[in-house]
């Protein structure tokens, strides 16, 4: 990607605005039990580097971002596992930070219609449950609340966000959709699961590419932005992230849709078919994918981290759930191997 004035005064401005926040590695390292779990050194090199937890991403003030949700979830999964009780004072302390004593969200707009605000709602769930002060669950629900006018194109998919009209993205399925089938769950809703289901369905119709069997990173269903084509709508590449943001979804969301549910299964077949095309484009030197998937191997292009421990991160949980065959396994495990 070219680089351009704007970006150069961007990249020096977050330096500047988060220089306090950035240690060293050595300097993190120096303060880390090299016994531990990987995963607890590295919750616990972010704690050292974003002392409060509402700092993660290098954010200079308050924030209600998809980042924090994916972050502190994965932390408070590492509790869940090892028990130390400082992850989870971490995680708590951005809750109690961001959400009001009558369930508002500080930097949350309802109004805004973004699908990116859902995600971090997520982690309110397990806090609410472990500390069962209600403001947790009206947050929760003010939350759950942005479904019921969220712009939607005629089938029924929600806009990614109103300031971008007839958009579906795959990363905004993860962003709404494993939240949406939660609630449903925990609150009793079964009707909202056919909702859930047809997010999944409807994107994947929408973006999905039958020449190579990806998903493009997103769809206009109107086919007016100048990157839609004229025809399908579609974004012009598969962006390995957008697949991974799609693939995780995808296995977070069925840990709450019943078995039973009809469409549950279009959603298990979807997801076979990324688990074929991620073991089919898989990069045989270093065990990772590249960045535009549509394109792999080509010149410019390169292996990308973040995409790479997206479909890590589904396929074990996909394997370990029984939602595809247990030989997937050997494409992860090749990546950690290598």
């Amino acid at each position: 990607m070219r680089r351009t004035l704007f970006s150069d005064f961007f990249i020096l401005f977050l330096f500047i605005t988060t220089v306090p926040l950035v240690l060293s590695a050595q300097q993190v390292d120096s303060k880390l039990d090299s016994k531990l779990p990987w995963s607890v050194r590295m919750t616990e090199s972010e704690m050292i580097r974003c002392p409060e937890s509402w700092q993660l991403d290098f954010q200079p003030k308050l924030k209600w971002d998809y980042c924090h949700g994916l972050e502190l979830g994965a932390m408070l999964d590492v509790y869940d596992a090892y028990g130390d009780e400082k992850i989870r004072d971490y995680a708590i302390a951005y809750a109690d930070t961001m959400v009001n004593e009558d369930g508002t969200i500080t930097a949350y707009k309802l109004t805004d219609y973004s699908l990116d605000r859902i995600n971090s709602g997520k982690i309110l769930f397990r806090i609410y449950e472990q500390t069962k002060n209600p403001k947790y669950k009206k947050a929760l629900d003010l939350l759950y609340s942005q479904f019921e006018g969220q712009p939607r194109n005629a089938d029924g998919g929600f806009w990614h966000k109103k300031i971008y009209p007839h958009q579906m993205w795959l990363d905004g399925i993860y962003m709404g959709a494993p939240f949406y089938a939660e609630y449903a769950f925990r609150n009793n809703l079964p009707q909202a699961y056919a909702d859930v289901i047809n997010q999944f369905v409807t994107c994947a119709r929408h973006t999905y590419d039958p020449k190579n069997g990806l998903y493009r990173h997103a769809t206009d269903v109107s086919r007016t932005e100048r990157w839609a084509d004229p025809v399908t709508g579609q974004s012009k590449h598969c962006w390995g992230r957008a697949m991974g943001w799609y693939a995780m979804a995808l296995v977070d969301a069925l840990d709450f849709i019943p078995k039973h549910e009809a469409g549950r299964d279009s959603l298990l077949a979807i997801l076979n078919n990324i688990a074929v095309q991620v073991k089919k484009l898989q990069d045989p030197k270093t065990g990772g994918w590249y960045q535009v998937m549509d394109r792999s191997g080509d010149q410019g292009n390169y292996v990308e981290s973040s995409c790479s421990a997206m479909f890590i991160y589904s396929l074990f949980k996909a394997v370990r759930k029984g939602y595809i065959d247990k030989s997937y396994l050997d494409v992860a495990l090749s990546l950690i191997h290598i």
